[in-house]
């Protein structure tokens, strides 16, 4: 908890006082999931599950217990985030409200995600399937992602596009300076179609 505590300070600029850090919704869901993986490893059952749904109800935020989740995670502004049962998270990762680490079926074993270190996940992305998001990269808001993300790299669309940010490292609430593929590739049609037309008056 105390962990918890100082990551919010350290990651959310609008935490003001203790106090108000102590309502924090995504504080709250990983002290829940952290008893419920503590009972989960110790193969007790029901309690963990009940625990996670309790914890669901509470603050709109489900963790299976399962799930594995390294140091000075933060969700900050929590509702509807779900990270399922063999999703791997590595240390100081940071995701926002909405966030899916989800399965793509019923395939048994490792079916979900597995995020790096120092990754920052936009609000409303989905990421979806036994794969990789490298350490040090950026998805962005709404993206859906199927496919591994190498380290250094950002992520945005639907379905993603693999961005290099030329090795700048991206601050962790960096959000306005994702580029947009897609608006890039539409100016360069209009572009190339001006071009076009010119010579068809021509």
């Amino acid at each position: 908890m105390f962990d918890g505590i100082r990551t919010i300070f350290e990651k959310d600029p609008a935490a003001a006082n203790i106090f108000e850090v102590m309502l924090y919704q995504g504080l709250w869901a990983m002290f829940f999931y952290r008893l419920a993986h503590f009972l989960y490893k110790l193969r007790i059952p029901v309690l963990p599950r009940l625990i996670s749904q309790i914890s669901r109800l509470l603050t709109l935020i489900e963790i299976h217990p399962g799930a594995t989740i390294g140091k000075r995670f933060f969700i900050d502004h929590g509702n509807g985030v779900v990270i399922g049962e063999t999703s791997v998270i590595g240390d100081d990762v940071v995701i926002f409200q909405g966030v899916t680490l989800g399965g793509t079926g019923k395939e048994k074993g490792k079916r979900h995600p597995s995020v790096g270190d120092d990754v920052v996940i936009g609000a409303g992305a989905i990421i979806l399937g036994n794969i990789t998001i490298g350490n040090n990269s950026r998805v962005g808001a709404g993206s859906v992602v199927t496919k591994s993300v190498p380290p250094d790299t950002t992520v945005v669309g639907n379905p993603s596009w693999t961005i290099k940010r030329e090795g700048r490292r991206l601050a962790p609430l960096e959000h306005g300076a994702l580029p947009d593929p897609v608006h890039k590739a539409i100016d360069e049609l209009n572009t190339r179609l001006k071009v076009l037309e010119e010579k068809i008056n021509k």
